[in-house]
């Protein structure tokens, strides 16, 4: 199952920003790792916002905030084309919230991490790449 996860200097999202990017970054990922738009796979896409305290992130030229958005997804489950989707509607997402504009987009890197096979669980139990294409299918013809 995918997961996401925005680091990000607290105060440098706008409050409608920070309302709303956990769920607004979860159904981006949902959307381009093509998983049914379905209850169950919606709770099943984690998404973190973690707040570093002032002082804690800068660069060697300024202290203007960067962001970092992690994502977590099976190996095999995005395309090239599916993560140059998801990179863009993720940056594009996190400069809304921080009210940003689109030439602000170097201050947010993305980066997809992509689980090995075997080497994810849930449940108990060791989920694989192929169990979870099988239950979208399954969630697509109950929809």
């Amino acid at each position: 199952m995918p997961m996401i996860r925005l680091t990000a200097p607290a105060g440098a999202l706008t409050e409608e920003g920070r309302g709303s990017v956990q769920r607004d970054l979860a159904a981006t990922l949902l959307r381009w790792e093509g998983a049914p738009d379905t209850a169950f796979f919606r709770a099943q896409a984690w998404s973190y916002l973690v707040e570093l305290p002032e002082g804690a992130q800068t660069t060697a030229e300024d202290d203007a905030p960067r962001f970092l958005v992690e994502v977590t997804v099976p190996e095999g489950a995005l395309s090239e084309r599916r993560k140059a989707g998801l990179v863009e509607e993720a940056t594009r997402t996190v400069l809304t919230a921080a009210g940003l504009a689109p030439d602000d987009a170097l201050r947010v890197w993305v980066l997809v991490h992509e689980q090995p096979d075997g080497t994810w669980g849930a449940g108990g139990s060791v989920i694989r790449h192929a169990d979870l294409v099988a239950l979208a299918k399954g969630q697509r013809a109950d929809a």
